[in-house]
């Protein structure tokens, strides 16, 4: 019995995230970003204002790479949204950890580089949680304080039916 309860408390475990996210960090790291960034939701409201050097971060989190219209993106982006690439937390983590790294790695080609030159050494998940909040369309954003919550107009569930033996 206690080896089926230390497996157990052992599986939970290793199913934790190794790093948990902070998006309140995510912010502050954020800062760093700025230079070259901003978050303005489609409205043209500023969440974040920043520069324009690089493309603007609302909804990054499940957009294809190098899609963001507007913005004059490298090869080695485009490329990268050609092959299928769409950005998880997990994919952005990795992209500003070393972005020609990445997607050297991603696409195979050493001569492709990326416009960013900036590679973030630690709180990547963080900054990336912080960009999740700010990308409704992965479910990363609360609804507005003046929408009527989508379960109060479903009409109500049809109860199950009896299983038969």
């Amino acid at each position: 019995m206690k080896i089926a309860i230390y497996a157990t408390l052992a599986a939970a475990t290793f199913a934790l995230p190794a790093v948990a996210q902070d998006a309140a960090n995510g912010e502050k790291e954020f800062r760093k970003c700025k230079a070259c960034h901003m978050i303005q939701s489609p409205d043209g409201t500023d969440v974040v204002k920043g520069g324009k050097t690089g493309p603007n971060l609302f909804n990054i989190v499940g957009r294809k790479a190098g899609t963001q219209e507007g913005f004059k993106y490298s090869d080695a982006l485009v490329k990268l949204g050609e092959a299928g690439e769409v950005w998880t937390p997990e994919d952005l983590a990795g992209y500003i950890t070393d972005p020609n790294k990445y997607v050297e790695e991603k696409v195979g080609d050493k001569s492709l580089k990326t416009k960013m030159t900036f590679k973030m050494a630690k709180n990547q998940a963080d900054v990336v949680a912080f960009l999740a909040q700010h990308s409704p369309d992965a479910g990363g954003a609360a609804p507005a304080a003046d929408a009527a919550p989508a379960a109060a107009d479903a009409p109500a569930a049809e109860p199950a039916a009896p299983a038969s033996n």
